[in-house]
């Protein structure tokens, strides 16, 4: 048998690349830069990156110097919102660079998943990174192992930074400190301690929409009105969205007050936030700042939210009138038509579209000419009396509103409360600690919360209940502070005194109509 003879082949192709080896093509490379907060420290960091890497690379003969990509303020735990970095991958991937330089793997991202996907995806094209710091370069044989070990140490890293702001975050919440997003937030500017501060421009659009909504216009009716003044919305666009109507109407830091922690990150990674219903402590701060609205108005507007939210139909708030004309035939509020849409006739009519026995009802439809002239008269007939109406409207404060004895109510049910929590930790404490029969311990445990829920239901209803009364106090109160500082009838129809004294207009007949206003006095007009 012949002697076994073998002879080596050397390679004469590049293994990832599949280009010759004594080729003299240069590598199309790319820097890429990131530092992970927008402060200003920061910055000289940043601009150092990029200087450093567009010089380096410029000074390599055998590379052609591509770009620097840069992400500024940008958090590397996931790479979805990081455009710089996605481009780079794009145009890499598209065949326009081979080489990658960054300062390290922290820098690429923190997130283990996530690098060693784009390390794979790119080498799969023979595209190499090389990072700096830790000398791995990614289409080495042993570069994977390295990219794995370094990403899992920056993503511990990663999670070490995230739980650190976070318990600083919570420490600001617990001394009462409240953030909001400024550059998005109408009505507040950040103050040189670092708190909330009247924006007096912003604030005028705010109070304006507080004006709008207590008028009877929906969200979407104030949007539309806002987009016809031409003001911008906090984002600074031309377009209003209904949903941040309804945000600032509800949001208490318009009353001076702060609500913390109405949020909570569940994943340093995704960075996901979720509604707190209980799970994290929440911090009420009561005089946090300056106001915007008087506490007593954003109380009567919450009052009015719930009140159209729990109607059987849906709330229209197109006009002022929406919603706030009843049929005196079947209690049903009227419905706004426009007639004649498309001529010089055109006119917007109220009227009842509901049916009644099985028939529509007889009730006349209005139009808002009549409407204005019916308030003008029953106005002015409650003017007449303004006198005897304002002492009688003082007693009904004194006597319907006092919330003296639920108070003491609320915070007997508070305490009772308070107890009860104390025994079911202690009850679930003891079973933690001590074998028992645990029918027994299970049939003591739901006794206890029972106890507790049957509490809470009180608690609530009276709670509830002192609300009702202070809204009722404060509308009162806005219904005697506008009649008292009315020094003449009126000659003409009042926008504000419409939205301030009427609760609504029963329209009984042809020619019939009541206007009730808010302090429950109903005027006929007949």
């Amino acid at each position: 048998m012949p002697a076994r003879n073998v002879t080596t082949i050397p390679a004469t192709m590049t293994r990832f690349t599949n280009t010759p080896l004594v080729s003299m093509k240069k590598r199309r490379t790319a820097g890429y830069a990131r530092v992970s907060t927008d402060h200003e420290e920061q910055q000289s960091s940043y601009e150092a990156q990029v200087d450093y890497y567009t010089h380096y690379i410029k000074s390599r003969e055998d590379w052609e110097f591509v770009k620097i990509y840069t992400d500024e303020g940008i958090s590397a735990t996931n790479t979805k919102h990081r455009e710089g970095f996605n481009s780079m991958i794009k145009d890499a991937l598209d065949g326009k660079i081979d080489l990658i330089i960054t300062k390290s793997v922290s820098r690429f991202a923190r997130n283990t998943v996530d690098s060693l996907t784009t390390v794979r995806k790119l080498k799969d094209k023979g595209i190499e990174i090389y990072f700096e710091k830790e000398n791995i370069w990614t289409l080495d044989s042993k570069g994977e192992l390295l990219i794995s070990i370094m990403s899992s140490l920056a993503q511990e890293e990663s999670r070490s930074i995230s739980e650190n702001t976070t318990w600083g975050q919570r420490k600001r919440f617990a001394d009462g400190k409240a953030t909001v997003p400024f550059r998005r937030f109408l009505g507040y500017d950040r103050g040189e301690d670092g708190n909330l501060v009247i924006n007096p421009e912003q604030a005028k659009t705010v109070q304006l929409i507080y004006k709008l909504f207590l008028t009877g216009l929906s969200f979407m009716g104030i949007a539309k009105e806002l987009m016809k003044r031409g003001i911008k919305s906090p984002g600074g666009k031309d377009k209003w969205n209904p949903s941040v109507i309804q945000s600032i109407l509800t949001n208490e830091k318009m009353k001076g007050d702060a609500l913390l922690q109405k949020k909570f990150t569940v994943d340093f990674l995704t960075k996901k936030m979720v509604k707190n219903e209980g799970q994290i402590p929440q911090y009420y701060v009561t005089g946090s700042h300056e106001a915007i609205i008087d506490p007593a108005t954003f109380d009567i507007v919450q009052t009015e939210i719930a009140r159209r939210k729990s109607g059987n139909r849906r709330y229209s708030g197109v006009t002022i009138f929406s919603n706030r004309i009843k049929c005196g035939e079947c209690g049903h509020f009227y419905g706004s038509k426009v007639w004649h849409s498309t001529d010089k006739y055109r006119r917007v009519i109220y009227q009842c579209n509901h049916k009644y026995n099985g028939r529509k009802c007889s009730t006349p439809h209005l139009v808002e000419e009549e409407i204005k002239a019916a308030f003008v008269t029953a106005f002015n007939r409650l003017y007449e009396s303004k006198k005897t109406l304002l002492e009688n409207l003082r007693l009904v404060q004194e006597q319907v509103c006092d919330t003296t004895s639920l108070e003491a109510e609320q915070r007997k049910l508070a305490d009772e409360m308070q107890f009860l929590v104390e025994m079911v930790q202690n009850c679930i404490g003891e079973n933690a600690r001590v074998a028992q029969n645990q029918a027994e311990y299970q049939e003591r445990y739901n006794e206890l919360v029972s106890r507790y829920e049957a509490v809470k239901a009180k608690h609530d209803a009276t709670t509830g209940a002192i609300q009702a009364k202070r809204v009722k106090a404060e509308t009162l109160e806005a219904f005697d502070k506008a009649l008292r500082s009315r020094e003449t009838a009126l000659t003409e129809f009042d926008e504000g005194l419409w939205g301030t004294l009427v609760d609504f207009v029963t329209v009984y007949g042809k020619g019939d109509i009541g206007v009730t206003f808010r302090d429950g006095t109903e005027v006929r007009i007949q």
